[in-house]
C-alpha cells in the first residue's frame, strides 16, 4: 500500500464518527445509518483516484454520504422509521425528565425537513462552519446559515409552544382576511335578500 493510499484510508477511519451523526441525522433509522455509512465509505473506496490530496477530505466524504442518501431516496421511494438519534449520538444516561426531554426533542427534529435536520445536525452537534455545511450540500452559504436558523427556530417553537413577532402577526393577518371575507359574503347576502324583497 502507498503513502497515499494508506493517509486516505485513515482519513475515513477518523471520519467514521461524524459520518455516522449526519447518517443519523439523515435516515432516523440507527440501522440505516450504519448501511448508509457503510455504502458511502465503499464508495469512496471506489473513487478514491478522484480525490485531491490536500483539498478538504472531511466534506468530500460527508457529499458522499449525502448523495448516497439522496440516491437511495430515489430508488427506494419510501420513508425511513423514526429512530433514537439524539439520543444515541448524545449518550446520555438520563434521569426521567431528562429522557422525556430527549424524547421530546427526538419527535421534533425527525419533524424538520431532511436538509434542515442535517444542517442543524452538522452545524450544532458537529461544529463545522457554515463554509463547510455549504460545500457539502451544494449550497450558497447564504442558504446554509438560513437552514441551521430556519431550524433552530422551529424547534424553539415546537418545544417551547411559544411563536414569534412574525408568525403572530401572519396568522393575525390571515384570521383578519377570513373574517373581512366571512363579513363581505353575509353582506352580499343580506343584499340579495333585500333585492328580493323589494322585487316581491
Amino acid at each position: 500500500m502507498t503513502a497515499t493510499a494508506s493517509l486516505f484510508h485513515d482519513q475515513v477511519i477518523a471520519i467514521l464518527p461524524k459520518l455516522r451523526m449526519q447518517a443519523l441525522a439523515l435516515t432516523r433509522n440507527r440501522t440505516a445509518a450504519e448501511d448508509l455509512v457503510q455504502d458511502a465509505v465503499c464508495n469512496a473506496l471506489a473513487a478514491q483516484e478522484s480525490f485531491i490530496p490536500g483539498t478538504n477530505f472531511g466534506a468530500w466524504m460527508h457529499r458522499i454520504l449525502r448523495n448516497r442518501f439522496i440516491s437511495d431516496l430515489r430508488k427506494k421511494r419510501e420513508t425511513t422509521d423514526i429512530d433514537d438519534a439524539p439520543q444515541s449520538m448524545l449518550a446520555v444516561a438520563a434521569r426521567h425528565d431528562d429522557r422525556l426531554s430527549l424524547m421530546e426533542l427526538d419527535a421534533a427534529l425527525a419533524r424538520l425537513p431532511d436538509d434542515q435536520r442535517e444542517a442543524l445536525v452538522l452545524g450544532v452537534l458537529e461544529g463545522m462552519s457554515y463554509q463547510e455545511l455549504a460545500e457539502i450540500s451544494g449550497c450558497a452559504v447564504g442558504t446554509a446559515k438560513s437552514r441551521v436558523f430556519r431550524a433552530r427556530r422551529q424547534l424553539e417553537v415546537w418545544l417551547t409552544g411559544e411563536e414569534s413577532a412574525s408568525e403572530v402577526s401572519g396568522r393575525q393577518k390571515a384570521d383578519h382576511a377570513q373574517a373581512k371575507a366571512a363579513k363581505n359574503t353575509g353582506s352580499a347576502r343580506l343584499a340579495s335578500s333585500r333585492m328580493s324583497v323589494a322585487a316581491v
